[in-house]
């Protein structure tokens, strides 16, 4: 293998019922700041159908150019019509970079593609960087041991370099409607050993409460909150903010709360305009999941709590009694309008 025939990174663009996932654009935000630094272009690589306008919407999110590969096997996902199409497409570009989203389908997909052009891959990253000075590899650091050390992994022998990345680590760039579009549109056949599976009906999850990935106000509880049944207060206050509740892993641990409200390096990352941290201690691996929200206010009995030292505001005292008190303060505000 050639490593400076590969050049250029390539995001994977995951998208459900023909809209693009959030995950995809804070990519390719991600990839234009690493192509900065190594002189590349950034390529969005789109599986679908009848998603032309979505091609070019790409465009203006950052992606320098836009590859679409169109055919109808595409229109929902399955693993190995996606998996063909994409393998296709690293194999013509010879990519050095390729990353996907650490969602449902970017772990099931990126593993597959991975085996086929015999590369590594790096999972579940929470950080990206370049080694100018080392063939320009890929730095990519993820949680490792249950999230109490972080490995910083890198791919030197073979390309492309492969990771899958957290959904909301990465910033989004902002939309430029003045920028070129540039779309290779692709109609690729698939063969028919490749369509292994008919999809007879998709059947959505309902989801009864926001995605806390999604949420711009968050209200999370710790261990301090003392029990499960304390997360009620805790989802009152989030309603009257219009966000959610989410959590820290001990909470987690202890069956207070379900797995998908875990916030921190072993939970999902998240960079709301307010969240509110009650009962939590602030170990590095929770900060890891929350220190890029705009506003953090912490609550704990605990005056030298870690927490302190990234909230914005800190309140010392017990949650029980001050988080009531938030909550009628915010009714008094709503009765008054």
């Amino acid at each position: 293998m050639n490593i400076a025939d590969y050049k250029g990174i390539f995001i994977f663009v995951e998208q459900r019922d023909k809209k693009v996932e959030k995950v995809s654009l804070e990519l390719i935000g991600k990839a234009k700041e690493l192509a900065e630094v190594i002189n590349t272009t950034v390529t969005a690589v789109l599986l679908g159908h009848e998603m032309d306008e979505q091609a070019k919407e790409l465009n203006y999110y950052g992606a320098d150019k836009v590859i679409y590969v169109e055919n109808r096997n595409l229109d929902v996902y399955m693993t190995e019509p996606y998996t063909y199409s994409l393998v296709e497409v690293i194999n013509k570009s010879k990519p050095e970079i390729v990353l996907f989203g650490a969602t449902a389908i970017g772990r099931d997909l990126a593993p597959r593609v991975s085996a086929r052009v015999k590369t590594g891959l790096t999972a579940d990253c929470t950080s990206l960087d370049i080694n100018v000075e080392e063939n320009n590899n890929l730095m990519m650091t993820r949680p490792a041991f249950g999230g109490n050390i972080m490995a910083t992994i890198a791919c030197p022998d073979h390309r492309p370099q492969m990771a899958t990345v957290r959904p909301g680590v990465m910033k989004q760039a902002p939309i430029n409607r003045n920028k070129t579009v540039n779309v290779e549109k692709l109609e690729l056949n698939i063969p028919n050993e490749h369509l292994n599976v008919q999809i007879l009906d998709v059947i959505k999850q309902v989801q009864e409460k926001m995605k806390i990935e999604d949420a711009k106000v968050i209200v999370s509880g710790g261990r301090g909150i003392g029990g499960s049944e304390n997360f009620a207060m805790l989802e009152e206050l989030a309603e009257l903010l219009g966000g959610t509740i989410s959590a820290s892993r001990a909470a987690v641990d202890a069956g207070w709360i379900s797995k998908d409200r875990q916030v921190g390096q072993t939970g999902k990352t998240v960079r709301p305009n307010l969240y509110i941290a009650c009962g939590i201690s602030g170990a590095i691996q929770h900060i890891a999941g929350m220190e890029e929200s705009d506003l953090i206010i912490a609550i704990n009995k605990d005056e030298f709590a870690p927490i302190f030292e990234v909230a914005d505001v800190s309140i010392v005292g017990d949650i029980n009694k001050i988080i009531p008190q938030f909550i009628e303060e915010l009714k008094k505000i709503r009765v008054k309008k």
